[in-house]
């Protein structure tokens, strides 16, 4: 009853849902990739749930035509992030938030262009837009390695160890902003190998993924994300800064 009522809960919120239809679509195109590579007798099923991959990969498409908003606001709240003590960090940010605003017009042009809205090529508006989003996810994942390498200096430092024979909250908190950083780390680690994936051929291993292993990729980010969201909302990590 207490999983049903925290799932009804989440679905409540747009990044609740969003949440659950990116997992969902992702271990569809895993267990679907995994059904035509290595069962013949269940292609049929590998391809039907390839297609509801394809499915709900597009109403997720469709839904973020009205995050521009959300975007910019937030954007414009941090501004050039002046309220961050560490320049790297405030510069990868900033760069970060610049790709993230313009991935979005990028993908809606070429999400127009599919759907005859727009007489363009949407190609090329695609592979922009998967640009912008591999960028963001590469700034991220550098920001998340800093923060880590950072995080694990003061906690090994001298002042450290004398610090821990006062009250532990700081140093808790401050493992749990460490464990925090990691998964955030490993899931952009997992998208950014299948943003490149989507990159035109030529590039790194762009095309060479078969669907399961999209699927696999996908999936554990998406996992690792629901995890990071179910923490962040329970009693033991409230008191992370």
């Amino acid at each position: 009853m207490a999983v049903a009522s925290g799932l009804a809960s989440a679905l409540e919120s747009y990044r609740g849902r969003d949440r659950l239809i990116r997992t969902l679509g992702y271990c569809c195109q895993l267990v679907g990739g995994v059904l035509l590579e290595q069962c013949p007798a269940r292609s049929e099923v590998g391809t039907r749930l390839l297609a509801v991959s394809a499915q709900l990969s597009h109403c997720r498409t469709v839904l973020r035509l009205f995050d521009d908003l959300a975007m910019f606001l937030y954007t414009k709240q941090y501004g050039l992030g002046t309220e961050e003590e560490d320049a790297f960090v405030r510069s990868l940010s900033v760069l970060g938030n610049l790709a993230d605003q313009l991935y979005y017009p990028c993908e809606h042009i070429a999400w127009a262009a599919d759907a005859k809205v727009l007489h363009v090529d949407s190609a090329r508006w695609w592979t922009l837009s998967t640009a912008l989003w591999g960028l963001s996810l590469l700034l991220g994942v550098a920001r998340s390695l800093w923060m880590v390498l950072k995080l694990r200096q003061r906690l090994q430092s001298p002042t450290a160890a004398f610090t821990s024979r006062l009250p532990r909250s700081k140093r808790r908190a401050t493992e749990v902003q460490m464990r925090s950083e990691v998964l955030t780390l490993l899931s952009n680690l997992a998208d950014l190998a299948n943003a490149v994936h989507w990159l035109p051929p030529g590039v790194l291993w762009a095309g060479r993924f078969p669907p399961w292993l999209v699927g696999l990729m996908g999936t554990i980010s998406s996992l690792l994300s629901i995890y990071q969201a179910a923490q962040a909302g329970s009693p033991t990590e409230a008191e992370s800064p």
